[in-house]
């Protein structure tokens, strides 16, 4: 529990800061920060991690990266945090474009749920945002759905002038196969210029558009994962449409329960601000967890109420580096 009194236990850990993509919104051209060295924290590093942090209440870890299934041993990692006590929930965050064959060993060895980024069907458009093809993609979410997750949900990141008219085809895939698609709004991450007003596009805008096709029925106690995402149904299709809206919902950080792990060993208790705590000198000390414990607990007291997003932040290092 936070000094603001919301429990916080929720914890993303970035397992690499390497990507096999380059979207637009989260690897800038420039970066290669893991350009002749290694990941930064061992898998002993992880688990060690992990298994601190479920001694202090967090009950939720999503693996994210960068592209996480670019890890050697992933599914090493996967079946040893699931054992872990305390660990009630672990998911993955991906592109994709590994899941054909990473699918059902990820699947075995205990995630239960799995977020795929898919910001376009249309080859040429996704090929636009991400640098890559989308074929292998839409196999992942076969296997995907064949491995039997709890949840396989799409995350569809909204811009301007990009990708606005792939959301109808992309809510009509999510309806045929059964996937919540999830639609989120652009955040100043990677660098200030990702978000203009010129390539902004809203949830707000959003949704009045699909109301002028569909009826969209609220979903207030829909719950899939443990994210922000405010959930609709549309009445005829059937698609279950979930919107984030970090820029324009001004409640959108009062049930924040989460913190993240960066690839290089720091702990973040809010996307939106640069605060970080260097958990590489604490994780030297083999004969005692207790400055780990301390680290974790401070980042929990002083996670902050809100996001910094509207108040003219300044990235100070990509999403790829942060994990998403």
């Amino acid at each position: 529990m936070n000094s603001f009194g919301r429990p916080i236990d929720y914890l993303r850990i970035s397992v690499t800061d390497r990507c096999n993509e380059r979207c637009l919104y989260c690897r800038p051209h420039q970066y290669a920060g893991w350009q002749g060295t290694a990941d930064g924290l061992t898998d002993t590093d992880l688990l060690r991690i992990a298994r601190v942090a479920a001694e202090l209440g967090f009950r939720k870890f999503r693996l994210t990266g960068g592209e996480p299934l670019l890890r050697p041993n992933l599914t090493g990692v996967v079946r040893e945090m699931t054992r872990l006590a305390g660990v009630q929930c672990l998911g993955i965050s991906t592109n994709g474009l590994k899941l054909p064959g990473l699918a059902a060993p990820l699947r075995a060895a205990g995630a239960r749920t799995v977020n795929i980024s898919l910001d376009a069907l249309t080859p040429s458009v996704y090929r636009r945002i991400t640098g890559g093809p989308v074929e292998p993609v839409l196999e992942g979410i076969r296997a995907a759905l064949d491995a039997r997750f709890e949840f396989v949900k799409l995350n569809t990141v909204l811009m301007r002038g990009v990708n606005e008219e792939e959301l109808w085809p992309l809510i009509r895939f999510s309806s045929e196969h059964g996937i919540p698609l999830r639609l989120i709004e652009l955040m100043p991450l990677t660098s200030r210029d990702v978000l203009t007003p010129a390539n902004f596009l809203s949830v707000g805008e959003v949704i009045r558009w699909l109301r002028q096709r569909e009826e969209l029925v609220p979903q207030p106690d829909l719950r899939l994962g443990h994210g922000p995402a405010k959930y609709y149904r549309l009445a005829k299709s059937g698609a279950v449409v979930g919107f984030i809206g970090a820029m324009t919902n001004l409640h959108f950080c009062d049930t924040c329960n989460k913190m993240r792990l960066t690839a290089d060993g720091r702990l973040r208790p809010c996307l939106g601000h640069h605060d970080e705590l260097d958990l590489r000198d604490a994780l030297a000390e083999t004969e005692s967890d207790e400055p780990l414990r301390r680290l974790f607990e401070l980042a929990i007291t002083n996670k902050p109420w809100e996001h910094a997003f509207r108040e003219g932040f300044n990235p100070c290092r990509p999403m790829t580096a942060i994990g998403g």
